[in-house]
């Protein structure tokens, strides 16, 4: 089999990124959610004010999997950190070492930038828990996930009495 070879994302490579991000939705059973287009990407992503970074994952020349990721905050340490919005391998490319390659790289993006840690957070039902917890990383359970979208989050701006 060919060799893995990472890049970071360029907006040429929106196709791409969107095609692992339906890829994606598939595994996580939500076929239909992706509602972002190859203009998204390209405008947050390598627009001029850059939301996000992404890295590319090959195997040989065809896509294997991607990781999108962007700097959080420790309020505590008071360092950024690397928040991986998404991870995901192709399942032909799966058992030959690509999320392995991707994880690495992240961590070693996180430390030479100086960056605290790194943080993710992966659906309860995902077999690849197992693999997280072999490379290191521990499931925070004193903590849950929350988050407001939709109408939920037009419902509490509208709440906003700012001048």
């Amino acid at each position: 089999m060919a060799g893995i070879t990472l890049r970071f994302a360029t907006a040429e490579d929106a196709g791409i990124l969107l095609a692992l991000v339906r890829e994606l939705a598939i595994f996580e059973k939500a076929p239909d959610a992706v509602l972002a287009t190859e203009d998204d990407f390209r405008r947050h992503g390598f627009g001029p004010e850059p939301r996000f970074e992404a890295l590319l994952a090959f195997v040989g020349e065809r896509p294997a999997g991607f990781a999108l990721f962007f700097p959080n905050f420790s309020t505590w340490l008071g360092k950024p950190g690397l928040f991986l919005e998404d991870i995901f391998v192709s399942e032909w490319a799966r058992k030959l070492g690509v999320g392995r390659r991707l994880m690495a790289r992240l961590a070693a993006i996180a430390v030479e930038r100086g960056w605290s840690r790194l943080d993710f957070s992966v659906l309860h039902w995902n077999p690849a828990r197992g693999f997280y917890h072999r490379l290191g990383f521990r499931h925070l359970e004193e903590w849950l996930p929350y988050r407001a979208e939709g109408d939920a989050l037009l419902a509490l701006a509208r709440q906003d009495r700012s001048p």
